[in-house]
């Protein structure tokens, strides 16, 4: 089996690189990356040194010069709109119709093979309509659709429960069929699990304790009794993981409000930082860097829009292998 790493990405909805780096790590070399938000601009060319056009994809044209010809195109389309913590609008929603944007950068690369990461009620969204039409596009693109539900926990040593649903597709038929039978990541032995001293620091600075937070606060430290378990802030009352593992990171768990994972340690009951949530993403916070100028809260909507990086490359792995299979 020939392996040829110059098979080239272009990446779509790019974030901090979450997709981009799973991909490189798996063997795969980045061409050109897309990405609308300004401080996750900055945290990527901190991290990356081949080509990011900042701006809106719907900008950017196919025949953009800078734009050269890639194998495999990426994308983490905008989730919000299908998102069951949303409003569930999907295509009525300006960015659940950002995925089309795409299909004229797919119609002009023919890319052998395509990689779409969501959130898992994109699959029922609509009552499988939302998805169905998905489906529909890429396959009169001659692309043959195949794809799963995977919870991060469940499918890496990470302990972080989040499911997401995702999408691979190949121009040739032999190949999706390997893929579909042999190339989804299989179910770890849960006893690797990595432990919660391996994600969580035994203290962190002052400005991440939940006490600047008196009511929220008042509410939630009546809750928690376990120094090694996480924790998550629910609007109005606190919840422990009974399953040693964190709640789902999401882009708003910055604050004070809803959604956000907590821990105790001995100098009180705080939030993540935004280097444990890498952590719980995957993402050696000690090599990957945000630069100075990035907000606290910047950081963490970039790190909760990311993708659990274990889990994309054991897909992109083998996307590779059955793409340069002779």
């Amino acid at each position: 089996m020939k392996h040829d790493n110059n098979l080239k990405v272009g990446s779509f909805f790019a974030g901090l690189g979450g997709i981009c780096l799973a991909f490189k790590q798996a063997g795969f070399e980045l061409a050109w990356s897309n990405e609308i938000d300004k401080a996750a601009c900055k945290t990527y060319r901190a991290n990356f040194d081949h080509l990011l056009i900042e701006g809106d994809i719907c900008d950017l044209s196919p025949n953009d010069s800078r734009l050269k010809h890639v194998d495999v195109i990426t994308g983490g389309f905008p989730c919000q709109a299908f998102s069951i913590a949303g409003y569930r609008k999907g295509f009525e929603d300006e960015r659940g119709t950002l995925f089309f944007k795409m299909l004229a950068f797919i119609d002009k690369f023919k890319p052998k093979a395509l990689f779409f990461e969501n959130v898992r009620n994109l699959k029922s969204h609509n009552n499988g309509k939302t998805y169905a039409k998905i489906k529909s596009e890429l396959e009169k693109r001659g692309y043959v659709v195949t794809e799963r539900v995977l919870d991060t926990c469940e499918y890496s040593q990470l302990p972080q429960h989040r499911e997401r649903f995702y999408i691979v597709c190949f121009k040739n038929k032999k190949k999706a069929q390997w893929f579909e039978e042999h190339g989804w990541p299989h179910k770890i032995d849960q006893k690797k699990r990595l432990a919660f001293d391996n994600i969580v620091d035994p203290v962190a600075d002052d400005v991440h304790y939940f006490d600047r937070y008196p009511w929220y606060y008042n509410i939630a430290i009546k809750e928690v009794d376990d120094p090694k378990a996480f924790y998550q802030w629910r609007r109005v009352y606190c919840r422990k993981n009974k399953n040693g593992v964190c709640p789902t990171l999401t882009a708003n768990m910055g604050g004070g409000g809803h959604n956000v994972p907590l821990v105790m340690d001995s100098k009180g009951l705080r939030r993540l930082t935004p280097q444990e949530c890498l952590r719980l993403q995957g993402i050696d916070d000690k090599k990957f860097v945000f630069p100075e100028d990035v907000s606290m809260g910047a950081r963490y909507k970039q790190v909760g829009n990311a993708v659990s990086v274990p889990v994309v490359r054991s897909i992109a792995k083998n996307i590779l292998r059955i793409l340069t299979e002779e």
